[in-house]
């Protein structure tokens, strides 16, 4: 049971090779100050790794969002990178486009990270963000592109999750 008194619960998936892997998750309304300067939420926190709190990688996201990565998982996207073929012209064009911007950030005493003005422009981030937390990443959203993204009435999820997941778990057709 954590200092708190509630039991803080931290999800883990195990890859093929039998370890463990960091899983977040959570939705945190934040707001950024005049300096580009926004505290981690505290339940955000709390999921990170204590040796990663140091070790961020704060990057262009898809969608005109920011992706937040441990220094550990921003290592694992560039060796999945490595696997492609330089040679190739899209290739090469994906690499340089998915690591533009990618920025080491740390949190200060105040439990605040900076993001970059670039990164804030790419994201049209003002002074209201949030940060949403899935899988091993964490992508901060202006809170008006977030709102937007996530305005879909249940027909359309219902819609969407058919076509998503509607194969899940199949082995093969019945027909």
């Amino acid at each position: 049971m954590g200092k708190s008194g509630r039991y803080d619960i931290i999800f883990t998936a195990t890859n093929d090779f039998g370890l463990s892997k960091q899983l977040y998750i959570g939705e945190f309304e934040c707001i950024i100050d005049d300096k580009g300067r926004v505290v981690v939420p505290a339940g955000l926190k709390r999921q990170l790794p204590k040796d990663a709190v140091g070790k961020l990688v704060l990057n262009r996201g898809f969608e005109k969002c920011l992706t937040l990565y441990t220094r550990k998982d921003w290592n694992d996207e560039l060796n999945n990178l490595s696997s492609l073929n330089h040679f190739n012209k899209k290739h090469r064009q994906f690499i340089r486009q998915f690591s533009n911007g990618a920025t080491e950030v740390n949190l200060d005493s105040a439990s605040r990270i900076l993001i970059p003005k670039k990164l804030s422009e790419y994201a049209e981030i003002g002074s209201d963000a949030v940060f949403y937390a899935y899988g091993n990443r964490i992508e901060i959203w202006s809170k008006h592109l977030y709102d937007q993204m996530m305005d879909i009435d249940a027909d359309e999820f219902s819609d969407l999750a058919e076509d998503v997941m509607g194969d899940v778990g199949k082995e093969g057709d019945d027909d």
